[in-house]
């Protein structure tokens, strides 16, 4: 049986615990990563001022799926880089088509996924003080929770939800035993 694949969008801004942790988990997890980088494999400003390598860029990453899940990390910028994005913009169309699983965290579901019109008619969350940029267009419905999970969709509200997040996803990629075994061996049960 292979190994899930996860693609993590990596962008100037981007909030680096968000995609870091989640790049971890879902290597603890059990899941082949590749972090594409919006603006080419070239080193990527965070914003906390931490510089990350992508793998490679968005469009090489693109080429080698399709991905069991996209994930996007948060920070507000990384946010609006990524939502600006043709490439991303078609990549989440055919992942959300297809049906297979899109993650968003913190600024990602109110900016990049609601940006975009993506996930319309799902329940969401946000960072809390993006709320009004999730539901302003009356098409997501915004829950005040860590994470929720609504069909393929699951999203979470910023850097201290971050280990949540990542669990969720391997728990809808892999099941509830691997979630289980991946948080205990993080010291997170």
């Amino acid at each position: 049986m292979s190994k899930k694949t996860a693609l993590v969008l990596l962008a100037e801004g981007a909030e680096e615990m968000e995609a870091v942790i989640s790049i971890d988990v879902l290597r603890r997890g059990g899941m082949k990563v590749t972090v594409g980088g919006i603006g080419g494999s070239g080193s990527v400003l965070c914003s906390r001022d931490v510089v990350m390598l992508p793998d490679m860029s968005l469009e090489e990453a693109v080429a080698k799926g399709p991905y069991d899940a996209v994930v996007l990390p948060g920070g507000l910028k990384g946010a609006e880089n990524i939502a600006q994005s043709a490439t991303v913009k078609s990549l989440l169309e055919e992942q959300e088509k297809a049906g297979r699983v899109i993650g968003a965290i913190c600024a990602a579901p109110a900016v990049s996924l609601a940006g975009i019109g993506i996930g319309q008619g799902k329940k969401m969350t946000c960072y809390p003080s993006l709320k009004d940029k999730l539901t302003g267009s009356g098409k997501h419905t915004f829950v005040d929770e860590k994470v929720v999970v609504d069909g393929q969709f699951i999203t979470s509200q910023g850097p201290g939800t971050a280990f949540d997040f990542g669990l969720a996803l391997v728990e809808k990629l892999e099941g509830s035993e691997k979630r289980a075994s991946t948080a205990k061996a993080m010291l997170l049960q």
